[in-house]
């Protein structure tokens, strides 16, 4: 299992405007093959700032799966605008829990 972490700097006033959009694409992600689940969340301290963390089954699953595929494309419509700077996208494995 992967996890995918990334922090997204949304325009600042466009919040709204995000959550919304992300409520489309999460539907998106959510029927790509190696997809697990995702969450994501708000700063408090900076509320422009949102936590993406996506679980997949696998580094290619994403990067060659998710992005590769047309429905990418879409994700990219409804939510590529709304970031400044682009986020910085990092993959992680598991190596202690508790």
């Amino acid at each position: 299992m992967i996890l995918e972490h990334a922090i997204l700097p949304v325009v600042p006033g466009r919040e709204g405007e995000f959550e919304a959009a992300f409520g489309q694409a999460k539907a998106i992600i959510a029927s790509m093959p190696g997809f697990v689940d995702l969450r994501l969340s708000r700063s408090i301290e900076s509320p422009s700032e949102y936590l993406l963390l996506v679980r997949w089954e696998s580094v290619e699953a994403h990067e060659h799966g998710f992005r590769g595929s047309p429905e990418y494309q879409r994700w990219r419509e409804l939510l590529h605008g709304f970031y400044e700077p682009f986020p910085v996208v990092e993959h992680f494995e598991t190596v202690h829990v508790a």
